[in-house]
């Protein structure tokens, strides 16, 4: 374990539709790829289902052979000029990573995303962590939640709740994503909520607890 965790509470977040809601900018970016490359793509398909890998979508649209080219070109290039301005904090986001602070915790986000773009919305929508860790997903987000510490884990996906439980965390859902309420409750989270507006009231009943 680092620093974090020496600190005590420390409450790692996921990103897409957790912290932020991508839509908008996402939806801008995929357009330009399909622009660039001529495939149609069903961008409100795409957006519908934030989460997993970029490969993973990518793969749905383009040939095996083109996805890791074309996954470069998007987070490299397009992401970054197409989808930071889009981008908005979730209803809640910034008064969640403050009740962390309140109760003298310390934050993490653990994203599928690349680091570097993950670290753009960071400083964008001033949202305040200590740490960000990028391109892990599922249950490989448990390697960063146990380097860091992380007792808490939020996330709006069932991998998320895969990650959390992974790293032995409590698992938080969200349901802001793609899965339904009654879903993540199904899938194992420890605690649901309808959105981050509701965490600072459920972390000072856990930490009093």
């Amino acid at each position: 374990m680092d620093d974090l965790a020496a600190n005590g509470l420390v409450v790692g977040f996921d990103l897409d539709m957790t912290l932020i809601d991508g839509r908008p900018g996402i939806g801008a970016a995929w357009r330009v790829l399909s622009a660039e490359t001529g495939v149609p793509i069903d961008v409100d398909l795409v957006v519908s289902r934030l989460g997993p890998p970029l490969e993973d979508e990518l793969a749905v649209w383009f040939p095996a052979a083109d996805v890791e080219r074309l996954a470069k070109r998007y987070r490299r290039d397009i992401y970054p000029a197409e989808a930071i301005a889009g981008t908005t904090a979730m209803p809640g986001a910034h008064d969640a990573l403050a009740a962390v602070r309140r109760l003298g915790g310390r934050t993490l986000v653990v994203t599928a995303k690349s680091q570097a773009n993950a670290e753009l919305h960071m400083r964008d929508l001033g949202l305040d962590v200590d740490v960000v860790v990028g391109g892990l997903w599922s249950d490989g987000k448990a390697t960063a939640l146990r380097e860091h510490g992380a007792s808490v884990y939020v996330g709006d996906h069932t991998g998320d709740i895969r990650g959390a439980r992974a790293a032995d965390a409590v698992a938080v859902a969200v349901a802001t994503g793609p899965i339904p309420f009654a879903d993540l409750r199904a899938a194992g989270a420890d605690a649901v909520l309808h959105d981050l507006t509701e965490f600072p009231a459920w972390l000072t009943s856990y930490v009093a607890a």
